[in-house]
C-alpha cells in the first residue's frame, strides 16, 4: 500500500521492497534458490555455513567472510545490530543444525541458537576465497514453543495488537487460541482480500469471469508496477487480482474495485464485519495528505464518509500524492485506514477458502512466510498490510492432513512504527505451532 520509506512496513514488503516474500529481513540480494533433491553443496559451503556461526556471535571477520558486493549493501555496523538483536532473542549461537542445499553455491540453513533458532539462506562466490555474496535471515523460533508462549508475547507487544488461530470446517471458524480477537484494528493493503472476496464472489454467481479484460486506471503510489505502465493498457482482471494481493500493487487493486463496483465493495466488506466505505489506496493518500479531509473523514458518520468521497471526487483523482506524508511517525491510522477484527478476518479467510481454484492460486503466489515453515503446509495463501504503525498479517493454511486453518494477527500504535520482524516472528510461530498440530 505504501510507497519509498514506508515500503518496508507494507506485509508483502517484510522481505523488503515488496518482493513476493513477506515478513522477513533482506540483507542483500539473492537469488532464489529451492531445495532439490540431490542437490550436493560444495565443501566450500559447508565450511563457509559452519563461520557463519562465529559471525553472528561477533567474533568473525566481517571483511573477510563477506564479499565487497555486499560490504556495499550491508556495513558491518548494521549486520552487528541484527547479530546483536538475535542473541538478546535466542541466546548465544551455537552450531549449524541443518544445512539443505539449494546449489552447489547456496543453501537454506537452521542455525541454532541456545533459546532458539534462525532460518538463514546462505550465497557463497563459486570462486575462490568463497565468499558470502548473500545473506537473508528468514525467520526465527524459540525451543520448546507453545501457544502460551506465543500469547504472552502478543500481550507484551507495545501499542495494541490482537490475532486469532483457527480451525476451518463446515461451520464457523473455531478458535483455538485468541487475544483481543474481536477488537477492530487497522489492516493496511489486507483489505483487499475484500476486495477479492468480491470478485469471486461475481465470478462464482457468473456476473464476471476472470479472463474479463479491462483498462488499467488511474494510477495510484506504489507499492506495485502498474503505476508506471501506460494509461488505459489492457490486463485480465486475474491479472489484476494477481497483482494485487502477490505484490499489493496499489494501482490495480483500484481499478479492480471500481471495476467491481464500490457499492459491491463495500457490501462485501460490511458483510465479513469490516469498515465502509472501502476507499481506495489513491483515496486514501489523498485523505492523509490532507488535514482538512483527514479531520472531515474522522468525524464523519459512514453516510456522510462516503458524500465526502463523492464531493471530493474530482479533486482526489487528480490530486499529486505525497509520498513524503509516510517519511515521519504513523498518520491517522485510528480513523483513515480500512478495519477489521482478527474474528472478522478469520471468517473472510474461510469464506475464500470456500472459492474457486483460481482465487486459491492468487491467494498462494507469494505465501508471506519463512520457506521452512511454508514446506510444512500443502498450501499456504496469504496476504498482509501495513504503513508506519500499522502491521497485518493474514494466512489460510491447509495442513498435509487436509485440515484447514486459520491465522490473523495485528500489531499497531499510534505514536511509533513496529518492528515488522518481530512481528513476522510471532506469526511464523504461530503457523508453526498449527503445522504441529
Amino acid at each position: 500500500m505504501l510507497p519509498t520509506v514506508a515500503e518496508r512496513l507494507e506485509a508483502e514488503e517484510l522481505m523488503k521492497k515488496l518482493a513476493l516474500r513477506l515478513f522477513a529481513l533482506l540483507l542483500a540480494v539473492l537469488p532464489v534458490g529451492v531445495a532439490a533433491q540431490g542437490i550436493a553443496p560444495d565443501p566450500a559451503l559447508r565450511a563457509k555455513a559452519d563461520a557463519l556461526v562465529a559471525i553472528l556471535d561477533g567474533r568473525g571477520s566481517y571483511e573477510t567472510y563477506f564479499a565487497a558486493s555486499f560490504r556495499d549493501k550491508v556495513p558491518a555496523a548494521q549486520l552487528s545490530v541484527i547479530a546483536a538483536q538475535l542473541k538478546t532473542a535466542l541466546g548465544a549461537p551455537q552450531k549449524i543444525e541443518t544445512l539443505t542445499a539449494t546449489s552447489a553455491w547456496s543453501a537454506d540453513l537452521t542455525v541454532g541458537y541456545a533459546r532458539g533458532t534462525a532460518s538463514v539462506r546462505l550465497v557463497i562466490d563459486p570462486a575462490p576465497p568463497h565468499a558470502a555474496t548473500g545473506l537473508l535471515i528468514t525467520g526465527t523460533a524459540p525451543r520448546d514453543d507453545s501457544l502460551a508462549k506465543l500469547e504472552a508475547e502478543f500481550r507484551a507487544l507495545p501499542g495494541a495488537s490482537g490475532f486469532g488461530l483457527y480451525a476451518l470446517g463446515n461451520g464457523r471458524p473455531t478458535p483455538i487460541l485468541e487475544y483481543r480477537a474481536d477488537v477492530a484494528a487497522p489492516l493496511g493493503s489486507a483489505f483487499k482480500l475484500w476486495v477479492l472476496a468480491e470478485l469471486a464472489r461475481q465470478v462464482a454467481a457468473g456476473e464476471r469471469h476472470w479472463e474479463d479484460v479491462v483498462k488499467v486506471g488511474a494510477p495510484s503510489l506504489p507499492s506495485g508496477v502498474l503505476q508506471t505502465w501506460p494509461a488505459g493498457s489492457p490486463v485480465t482482471v486475474q491479472t489484476l487480482a494477481t497483482m494485487m494481493i502477490s505484490i499489493s500493487d496499489n494501482t490495480a487493486t483500484d481499478t479492480l474495485l471500481t471495476t467491481l463496483g464500490r457499492a459491491k465493495v463495500d457490501a462485501m466488506a460490511e458483510t465479513a464485519g469490516g469498515s465502509a466505505p472501502v476507499m481506495t489506496t489513491r483515496e486514501m493518500f489523498a485523505l492523509k495528505g490532507d488535514p482538512a479531509l483527514t479531520k472531515a473523514w474522522a468525524a464523519g458518520s459512514v453516510d456522510e464518509r462516503r458524500a465526502l468521497l463523492v464531493d471530493n471526487a474530482v479533486k482526489i483523482s487528480t490530486a499529486k500524492l505525497d509520498p513524503t506524508v509516510f517519511a515521519g511517525k504513523p498518520v491517522a491510522i485510528d480513523s483513515v485506514e480500512w478495519f477489521a477484527s482478527p474474528s472478522a478476518m478469520a471468517g473472510l479467510l474461510d469464506r475464500l477458502r470456500r472459492a474457486d481454484v483460481t482465487t486459491h492460486a492468487v491467494m498462494a503466489v507469494n505465501a508471506g512466510v519463512d520457506p521452512a515453515i511454508a514446506k510444512r503446509f500443502g498450501y499456504v495463501g496469504f496476504k498482509g498490510g501495513g504503513e508506519p504503525g500499522v502491521l497485518t498479517l493474514n494466512y489460510l493454511v491447509q495442513a498435509k492432513d487436509g485440515r484447514w486453518y486459520a491465522a490473523t494477527g495485528n500489531w499497531h500504535r499510534a505514536d511509533d512504527g513496529v518492528n515488522e520482524v518481530r512481528f513476522a516472528g510471532l506469526m511464523g510461530r504461530a503457523l508453526a505451532l498449527l503445522a504441529a498440530r
